[in-house]
């Protein structure tokens, strides 16, 4: 549904005043929908129309549910997408479209200009949609249970990407000399014959065949993949004994996963940066008088902090609050940083007025694990309160461990590394000289939960069809991990 006469007026004054922030975004449309429209769309991450699945029917139970009972309240949807698509839900109240309003514009700023959404496909709307026929047919032809049973497996899997992908330089092959030619021709096994009689004492399907086990051969010595590999999609997508339905499915599901890589990898920035600015522009700008109490409650709600949860919402628009003070009033370089006199610090103020263009500055270069490392500082953190906490298995709840600065600084960090996942790479795709697949999980102090573990080789031995395996370490102790489609063992296994 398009939006009112009222919502259309309050879009256009908003859009006036964001760009006079300087924010600079995507055309945005809205579509204004009722509670049952919206849970529908953010079951399927936004998107008007996905590939049939399971996973989005529960998705959308969980959601009605959670409306229902009064434990949840979508406010905002905005999709990274030129043109910017957003959805308002009728039911807020003024304020509350206002507050989205202005949260949207500032979440397309970001996708826009954040370097990281640089390589994302910004027709992705028009992709999904491409994707959702695709699969629909091989549904047709294949059957749902397989078709879904497939992609089961391969969304068990999805976020064994490399995140450094998207911007690292292609690698060319290295072209063959005419000597390597020549030396590979040599290797073949050959009948001497006069040319008319070539094709009979030397057919073309046996000279094929000899050039399939020299090649074979010659990535078995020298290594298969010749190095470790992050994208272990992209390896099974090259590798794996698929037909092309799967092949195409599996490559779909990847595709996916690399666009929404970038909203993984910026979620504090992301959600603190429109937070920053719907505040600012309804509180300076937007709001009447007896809007302020409203949205001072609706906008505290955003901001508030459940016990053992990081919210991205706050933590992103006090540290973005936080630069801009210190560059308005100088407090940054080896002047500030030397200074041990706690009033002079408490007084500092240079009035260099550069807040503004920082923080554009700031959104245009980082993600969530610079904007963390590079700018909390011990004032920021002894402000907010942060500290570093460990659940206690014994009292069954979260327990703080220490309000150190730098352990505070390294448990964050440590939590957005690969966004708390376990780093994976394919070490051998034909372990043993087997066929087996044999990945590498490098080790960060943290051992793996074996039974996610089992379920996902299970689930990679499906699209592998041979038995996979992983090194590891449990408790200190390396291990094999390892699944042939009907068992799941450990084993003593010596370092990688």
């Amino acid at each position: 549904m398009t939006l009112t006469a009222q919502l259309r007026a309050i879009k256009e004054e908003i859009t006036g005043y964001a760009r006079g922030f300087g924010l600079d975004f995507f055309d945005t449309y809205f579509e204004l929908l009722d509670y049952d429209e919206i849970n529908e769309v953010a079951a399927y991450g936004g998107y008007p129309s996905r590939y049939p699945h399971w996973r989005f029917g529960m998705q959308y139970e969980q959601l009605g549910k959670g409306y229902a009972w009064g434990l949840s309240k979508i406010y905002e949807m905005v999709i990274n997408n030129d043109p910017c698509w957003a959805y308002l839900q009728k039911s807020n109240s003024l304020v509350d479209q206002k507050i989205v309003i202005a949260h949207v514009f500032a979440h397309s700023d970001f996708f826009k200009n954040n370097f990281y959404f640089s390589k994302t496909d910004r027709k992705m709307m028009n992709e999904m949609a491409n994707h959702a026929t695709r699969i629909r047919k091989y549904t047709d032809r294949y059957g749902v249970d397989e078709v879904e049973a497939f992609i089961d497996a391969c969304l068990s899997i999805e976020e064994l990407i490399d995140p450094h992908l998207p911007f690292a330089p292609r690698k060319k092959p290295r072209p063959r000399d005419s000597t390597e030619i020549e030396v590979a021709e040599n290797k073949i096994w050959r009948i001497k014959s006069k040319e008319y009689m070539e094709r009979f004492l030397n057919p073309p399907e046996f000279i094929e065949k000899q050039k399939k086990q020299i090649k074979e051969k010659e990535k078995k010595e020298a290594g298969f993949p010749l190095e470790p590999q992050r994208d272990v999609l992209m390896f099974l997508i090259e590798n794996a004994p698929l037909n092309r339905w799967k092949r195409d499915v599996l490559s779909m599901i990847r595709e996916e996963s690399y666009y929404f890589l970038p909203q993984r990898q910026t979620k504090i920035m992301n959600e603190g940066w429109a937070s920053f600015w719907h505040s600012r522009i309804l509180t300076e700008k937007c709001l009447k008088d007896s809007e302020v109490v409203d949205f001072a409650d609706h906008h505290s709600k955003t901001l508030q902090t459940s016990p053992g949860q990081l919210n991205p919402y706050k933590l992103g628009i006090e540290l973005f609050r936080d630069i801009k003070e210190r560059w308005d009033k100088g407090r940054f370089g080896r002047e500030y940083d030397e200074c041990d006199d706690s009033h002079i610090r408490d007084a500092w103020d240079r009035k260099l007025m550069q807040g503004t263009a920082k923080i554009f500055e700031v959104r245009k270069l980082y993600n969530d694990l610079g904007f963390i490392d590079e700018f909390l500082t011990e004032d920021f953190a002894e402000e907010q309160k942060l500290f570093a906490y460990k659940f206690n298995k014994q009292s069954g709840r979260y327990e703080i461990t220490s309000r150190d600065f730098e352990t505070v600084k390294r448990q964050l960090l440590f939590g957005l590394t690969n966004f708390g996942n376990p780093i994976i790479d394919v070490y051998d795709g034909n372990y043993e000289n087997r066929g087996e697949l044999l990945l590498r999980h490098r080790h960060d102090g943290v051992d793996m939960r074996l039974d996610l573990a089992s379920e996902t080789l299970r689930n990679l031995e499906m699209i592998w069809t041979k038995p996979v395996h992983i090194a590891t370490a449990v408790e200190g102790e390396r291990k094999l991990l390892s699944h042939d489609g009907k068992e799941f063992k450990t084993s003593s296994f010596e370092a990688i």
